[in-house]
């Protein structure tokens, strides 16, 4: 097996099951492996660390599949990785809803991540199930190397009747991958389809959506913003295709005014509403840049009790860490200040560049430059189903943060 040699003392992070090898730290490649091909990992003394998938163009140079020298990488093993994922995944209650027949009373939802890449021991590779389609995401070298076992894989462990890929994220040009999107296996019918989440039912377009069609990660966010909602004035920024929108309109809110650049998406969120017949009196759409919106409102003197900013990805990565710290201190400073005494600030980064401390000290600057007092009463995360691996801090992507402007 081809193998990979790192410099002297490089090793620390793997032998902290950290899953990683990045370029920097690779002394020399013996053979001449392919992009994705197995590779072997070993310290400057020659001695074996990991096996992992090389990926020859990528900052990232190797990204461990396993540290058990016993354990070969083949179909086997993916098939074993994937069971243990959806068995941890049906112990925290997420399981497939049957199709037919009366849904049981403890389900919450139909829609869930079934594999969460490097937390699930499968670096590159998001599966998401939606009622009994699965939508796949390759985003690196190793997991395209295997992507029709994967996807055999896949079938036989879930019984889905078709697998579409939506391996068309930007990160897949760091791999020097192209974008690649269409059906797999099984039958496709239609790119949109229903879930059932909270006791709302949201379309879902697994083709043209966001990530894999819908933000699954915020599921717990939005039932907790519904929880908030009754009574209040309530400001969606971001609104996508609504999710927030509807759980707020749902759980009694006065008013519900939803902002987003994309008509496509408000078309979406406005039928959203209507399947689960929300009154439309409460509710109001909005085509707009969200930054442009912000100010207009300011200089119009317009006021919320409870504003919700889920911004895309500004900082992909530390290197674009600035310039977003810059948006998101920019979308938090009016929201604050479009905040009525007592309002609520729901918050939110997703950019894997920001982590959680420094995404609390920007929006405590976007207050002190407001010129607010304001507590947080609430640290938000992900889904259950997008698990943090311990050894993997990168995971814990999303950061959201509840706080309350002070009278």
């Amino acid at each position: 097996m081809p193998a990979l040699f790192l410099k002297p003392e490089r090793e620390k992070s793997l032998l902290r099951r950290h899953p990683w090898v990045f370029s920097g730290a690779v002394e020399r490649v013996s053979g001449d492996p392919r992009p994705g091909e197995t590779v072997d990992v070993c310290n400057a003394r020659g001695q074996w660390l990991a096996r992992a998938a090389y990926s020859p163009v990528s900052q990232i140079r190797a990204r461990v599949w396993t540290f058990d020298p016993d354990e070969a990488v083949d179909a086997d093993f993916f098939r074993r990785r994937i069971h243990a994922a959806l068995q941890r995944r049906a112990v925290l209650g997420f399981s497939p809803v049957p199709q037919t027949g009366e849904r049981p009373a403890h389900v919450t939802t139909d829609a869930f991540r079934l594999v969460h890449a490097e937390s699930d021991g499968l670096p590159g590779l998001v599966v998401d199930r939606y009622g009994d389609v699965l939508v796949l995401q390759s985003l690196t070298a190793g997991s395209d190397f295997w992507r029709e076992t994967l996807a055999d894989l896949l079938m036989e462990a879930t019984g889905a009747v078709a697998l579409y890929e939506r391996s068309d994220a930007d990160v897949r040009a760091l791999e020097g991958l192209a974008p690649r999107v269409g059906i797999l296996r099984g039958v496709w019918h239609s790119p949109r389809l229903s879930i059932y989440e909270h006791g709302l039912n949201v379309w879902v377009d697994v083709e043209r959506g966001h990530k894999t069609g819908f933000y699954l990660d915020q599921r717990t966010n939005r039932k907790r913003v519904g929880e908030m909602a009754q009574g209040r004035d309530v400001l969606n920024c971001f609104c996508y295709t609504g999710g927030f929108t509807l759980h707020a309109a749902a759980g009694g809110a006065n008013s519900v005014l939803s902002v987003d650049t994309s008509a496509e998406a408000l078309a979406l969120a406005r039928e959203n509403a209507r399947q689960n017949a929300l009154p439309s009196d409460r509710l109001d759409w909005l085509e707009a840049d969200v930054f442009t919106a912000l100010r207009k409102f300011r200089d119009q003197n317009r006021s919320w009790d409870l504003i919700i900013l889920d911004p895309p990805k500004f900082a992909p990565t530390a290197a674009q860490a600035e310039k977003a710290a810059r948006g998101y201190k920019d979308i938090n400073r009016l929201a604050f200040k479009l905040l009525r005494p007592g309002g609520i600030l729901v918050t939110f980064s997703c950019s894997g560049g920001i982590d959680a401390a420094l995404f609390q000290k920007i929006v405590a600057s976007a207050a002190l430059d407001a010129g607010v007092d304001a507590q947080i009463v609430e640290h938000l995360s992900q889904a259950p189903d997008h698990p943090v691996a311990l050894h993997f801090p990168e995971g814990a992507y999303l950061k959201g943060l509840v706080c309350i402007k002070c009278d």
